[in-house]
């Protein structure tokens, strides 16, 4: 394989090779930098802030999307592909077995059982094949079946079942984790359209699309993720939060 090959994946991209042929799509990834900055100050004023590895370790995480998202939309290589969306997938499975295990209290046993299942999904949803009618600009492009984002309707679903779940108990992090969830299906229906709207998306003399959305918006729905670990996750008695 090599890892150096170009991979022209955005309306944005257009096909040419630059690093800075991406510039929405790359410096849009500064929010989720933002996001993780916030998160980190808000746990940092908890008074158990020093005990929280797990919380510190999602943050360190959403970090990490942000830096490798920005290398793939500037380097557009096969490494740093791998650099984007390895960290995403990392999260996804942390964070739903955190939430199953710290929110709904399923037993280990229960948590790994859902990440087996869920893994599965995700790798069967990104091989689904689909009318190139359906997106023919897309298909037209070269790109997959939803512009491959069918590998994140579990994450999706996911969220939404957990997020009622958790409001059906009246757990205090539903309300988060569903509009979280809620964030998400917006944020992914902009990931697929990105090419349809590729012509109708023109900024400063070029076609831009719609993935910087994308960005931005999966920036927000992790910030809230995290807002709902800091302030609901804690395996003890609750503590104030410092003013």
């Amino acid at each position: 394989m090599d890892w150096t090959e170009k991979i022209f994946a955005y309306c944005e991209r257009a096909g040419e090779p630059q690093f800075w042929a991406e510039p929405f799509n790359a410096m849009s990834n500064v929010a989720f930098l933002i996001a993780a900055a916030a998160a980190a100050v808000y746990l940092s004023r908890t008074a158990d802030a020093a005990t929280r590895r797990v919380e510190w370790a999602l943050i360190v995480i959403v970090f990490i999307i942000g830096v490798g998202s920005f290398l793939f939309h500037t380097t557009a290589t096969r490494w740093a592909s791998v650099a984007d969306t390895a960290p995403i997938g990392i999260f996804m499975i942390a964070y739903l077995a955190y939430a199953l295990r710290r929110f709904l209290g399923v037993s280990f046993v229960g948590v790994a059982v859902a990440l087996g299942l869920f893994v599965a999904a995700m790798r069967v949803g990104g091989a689904i094949p689909c009318d190139p009618a359906l997106l023919p600009i897309t298909a037209a492009a070269g790109r997959p079946c939803f512009n491959g984002s069918l590998g994140y309707v579990p994450a999706l679903a996911a969220l939404l079942l957990v997020g009622f779940a958790l409001v059906i108990r009246r757990h205090e992090a539903g309300s988060l984790i569903v509009t979280a969830g809620a964030i998400f299906a917006v944020s992914l229906t902009l990931r697929t359209v990105d090419f349809e709207f590729c012509s109708v998306t023109s900024a400063l003399g070029r076609a831009r699309g719609t993935h910087a959305l994308w960005h931005m918006l999966n920036a927000l729905l992790l910030f809230i993720l995290l807002v709902a670990a800091i302030r609901h996750g804690r395996t003890g008695p609750p503590r104030s939060i410092a003013p």
